[in-house]
């Protein structure tokens, strides 16, 4: 007997959800129950030229896995330095039934955590964000924030201006600083390993997002940034094994690991934030978020898994 055949959905095909709909679909995992405490972690394979990322995660409606590899030669290669593809299994049966781009969904996953964290605690006017970076994640999140909110105004913050993909402000001059000051929402999409994002440059009512930096040693925020703020992150044990912001500044002695919130509490309501101080969202990227969203992308093409064939 052989298997269906899978449902195939290209970057176009993933990225036509959109972000208000990958934001849902964060957000109602987590209201149906869903702990990021719970399941797998991310593994790392190393390979002769690279490495590879295996991401499995299991709801109570499917089953998935998202593989990365990283090929630090592929630049000079004129390739991406990442490839990802995502396969979707049947639950019970665990037949493969669909296989999705799996940088389109990465592009349009992490933004939709971004904002599903932070949703009922932007404030109900127009938004001033303003961007620390200028590629696919840091243009993806001015479009997701623009998804649930109108904007007063986006600013890219760049290192070069004149390489910038984007009309981008110089990072570190006097008009940085000033646009950072009259940010709502600060996000840092970079592939920095020292702070991009200083504590003086941010209001106290500010919500600062940060999603670069996924390993240990590696940061976006400074420490006194996170000492003065409510962190939250996808999962504390996850937060400190993986997010450097949150391992550095809590090495340094600027952060308590005891106050770290989780994601799913924010999003459910069990805790409020202070609003005299900053809200600081730490994610690294985690295998259920992946799953909801393709899950998402299938239930909204229509398809019956494993057809390829519209209902």
């Amino acid at each position: 007997m052989t298997s269906p055949a899978l449902a195939c959905f290209d970057a176009e095909s993933v990225l036509a959800l959109g972000y208000a709909a990958a934001t849902d679909a964060i957000v109602r995992a987590l209201r149906d129950g869903l702990d990021p405490a719970i399941g797998p972690a991310r593994s790392s394979v190393d390979l002769a030229h690279g490495q590879m990322l295996l991401m499995p995660a299991e709801t109570t409606t499917a089953t998935g896995i998202k593989v990365v590899t990283v090929a630090p030669g592929n630049p000079a290669r004129g390739l991406p330095l990442v490839h990802a593809q995502y396969l979707l299994f049947d639950r019970a049966t665990l037949v493969p039934t669909a296989v999705l781009d799996g940088t389109a969904l990465t592009t349009l996953r992490t933004p939709a955590v971004s904002v599903a964290s932070v949703l009922h605690q932007l404030p109900d006017r127009p938004l001033h964000v303003a961007v620390i970076g200028h590629g696919p994640q840091a243009q993806g999140h001015v479009a997701a924030f623009e998804a649930v909110r109108p904007l007063a105004g986006a600013t890219y913050l760049v290192r070069d201006p004149a390489r910038a993909s984007v009309e981008g402000v110089a990072l570190g001059s006097a008009d940085a600083r000033r646009r950072l000051r009259e940010a709502d929402v600060v996000v840092c999409a970079t592939s920095a390993r020292i702070p991009v994002l200083r504590s003086e440059d941010v209001r106290d009512d500010a919500i600062v997002v940060a999603v670069g930096a996924y390993e240990p040693d590696a940061r976006e925020l400074d420490g006194a940034l996170l000492g003065r703020s409510s962190v939250v992150v996808e999962d504390v044990a996850t937060a400190l094994r993986e997010a450097g912001d949150v391992v550095l500044a809590v090495a340094e002695g600027a952060l308590d690991a005891a106050t770290l919130v989780s994601m799913r509490d924010l999003v459910l309501g069990t805790i409020s934030p202070p609003r005299d101080r900053p809200l600081v969202v730490k994610t690294v990227g985690m295998a259920w978020e992946d799953l909801a969203v393709a899950e998402a992308v299938v239930a909204r093409d229509g398809r019956r898994p494993g057809t390829g064939a519209a209902e």
